[in-house]
């Protein structure tokens, strides 16, 4: 059974969700593009860092440490690449 107690406690956790002018939480899309922002900085900084690396301005740790770091953004890009082309495809193998 419902008390008034907990319809004041839900109403006031949801009050926040509606109030007029409260940012919207952003949507899948927009969190997809900041994604593929954060990956292509990613690869910059490993450009960046390789470049330096070469020219003697930065230091094999920093370098080996970056190229980590992009091996498991790249990882993960791929298997979320995955992942789409999986789904693509169970669509299509869907009967009309």
């Amino acid at each position: 059974m419902i008390t008034a107690f907990d319809a004041a406690n839900a109403y006031s956790a949801a009050r926040s969700a509606v109030r007029p002018g409260s940012p919207a939480a952003p949507s899948p899309v927009e969190k997809l593009g900041q994604a593929a922002q954060d990956f292509a900085a990613q690869m910059a900084q490993v450009d960046a860092v390789a470049t330096g690396a070469m020219t003697g301005r930065t230091d094999t740790h920093q370098l080996v440490q970056t190229i980590a770091e992009s091996q498991l953004a790249m990882e993960t890009v791929v298997a979320i690449r995955d992942k789409v082309v999986e789904a693509y495809q169970e669509i299509l193998r869907m009967p009309v």
